[in-house]
């Protein structure tokens, strides 16, 4: 037979008390949900994670559009899964388009590559790979004697010495400049 042991009755108050208000714990896991039992699974046929840039870099034209993907490309995935950066190489002249499209590009390379895309960063500068645009060589010629004269007549009302010269200077420029052939 067990003998019980008398217990001070404050200090079975404040057990009480205690109990009442902390969790209890299960004593067994339980069995484990289906999605975690899925994606054990699914692990090994889901790309690799360091593979993400890869993967963008070689599908992007079918990922985001023909339209968008002429003026950007994709440099940089950074983050981890749950918060990446994606760091975007813009040509300058369309910087506004594809900030304006950025939602979304976001929604695309989310679904394409996984994880959450929280920011776009755009880089301005040439796309990789891009011929670099041919700039035309101006050739300047010296004026005739004719051609001074006429500028000089076209800017004789202009009563500003200083607004003057600037005008013929910037005339002389324009009539002896052509493209170099």
């Amino acid at each position: 037979m067990v003998k019980l042991v008398d217990t001070d009755p404050i200090a079975e108050a404040r057990a009480r008390v205690a109990l009442r208000y902390r969790r209890a714990r299960p004593m067994h896991k339980g069995a484990p949900t289906i999605g975690h039992a899925a994606a054990k699974f699914a692990r090994k046929s889901l790309p690799e994670p360091g593979a993400g840039l890869a993967r963008l870099k070689a599908q992007w034209r079918d990922i985001v559009g023909e339209d968008i993907a002429k003026y950007c490309a994709p440099e940089k995935l950074t983050g981890k899964k749950t918060e990446r950066t994606l760091t975007l190489r813009v040509i300058p002249q369309a910087a506004p388009l594809v900030q304006h499209r950025g939602e979304e590009i976001r929604q695309r390379v989310r679904t394409a590559v996984g994880g959450v895309v929280a920011r776009l960063k755009l880089v301005q500068g040439p796309l990789p790979g891009a011929p670099e645009p041919k700039r035309d060589r101006l050739v300047r010629r010296a004026l005739t004697a004719e051609e001074m004269s006429a500028l000089e007549r076209a800017v004789a009302e202009i009563q500003s010495p200083q607004l003057r010269e600037a005008t013929i200077a910037l005339g002389k420029a324009m009539i002896s400049a052509r493209k170099a052939v």
